[in-house]
């Protein structure tokens, strides 16, 4: 049986999760239960893919050595990216924590396999990138049902995909879509902390939406 989402109370607690997802970048240390892991994966699943594709792999990164290639990875890349500012904003930047992955206790590279059949290409013709905003649609799944865990999650961008890619020795075809950071929140906001510090504010629909 179908359950009744259009219940007094769902809408509003729908509304609330979203608005209370964050980027978690300060974690505490304390380790996720395997089995709470597990099913967020499963939830993750559970997302829309172009022509039932389901082109996500998701790789636990867990040994010392390869947390370590990917550290090395972010700073470099972070260093780059910080020249790429001046004044202020070079301050601002450098002031700035983006990423948590010395303290998040689960790191996941999730990757987009552009060479699996399944779906047997359907909806992909004329837009093959929709293989890899799947991915995203269960990378944006998970971050949701982390949140209702009380489990927070960190997308880390500030890294070279292809280097981590053949860092964590992935077959050929895969794409590094998001490398992730899970981990208890070490606090909670809902502001998010680009704002709360400044760096930029959140846009309203008005300046956003486009008629013609």
């Amino acid at each position: 049986m179908e359950p009744d989402f259009t219940a007094p109370g769902f809408f509003p607690l729908l509304t609330e999760l979203l608005r209370w997802r964050r980027d978690v970048r300060h974690f505490r240390t304390d380790e996720i239960p395997e089995a709470e892991l597990l099913d967020l994966l499963r939830l993750a699943q559970l997302a829309p893919s172009v022509g039932l594709s389901q082109p996500w792999r998701f790789m636990r990164v867990r040994s010392a050595a390869a947390r370590a290639l990917v550290r090395e990875n972010f700073r470099r890349c972070n260093e780059a990216a910080l020249s790429g500012y001046q004044g202020e904003d070079a301050a601002l930047y450098a002031r700035l924590k983006l990423a948590g992955l010395d303290q998040a206790p689960v790191q996941l590279a999730v990757f987009c396999d552009g060479a699996s059949p399944t779906g047997r290409g359907l909806g992909r013709r004329t837009m093959p990138e929709m293989l890899e905003y799947s991915v995203v649609t269960a990378v944006h799944t998970l971050w949701l049902a982390a949140r209702a865990k009380g489990i927070g999650m960190g997308w880390v961008s500030i890294l070279d995909p292809e280097e981590i890619a053949k860092h964590l020795q992935v077959p050929p075809g895969w794409r590094l879509i998001a490398y992730l950071c899970l981990g208890r929140p070490a606090e909670t906001h809902i502001v998010p902390e680009l704002e709360r510090v400044g760096w930029e504010h959140r846009q309203t629909l008005e300046e956003l939406l486009v008629e013609r």
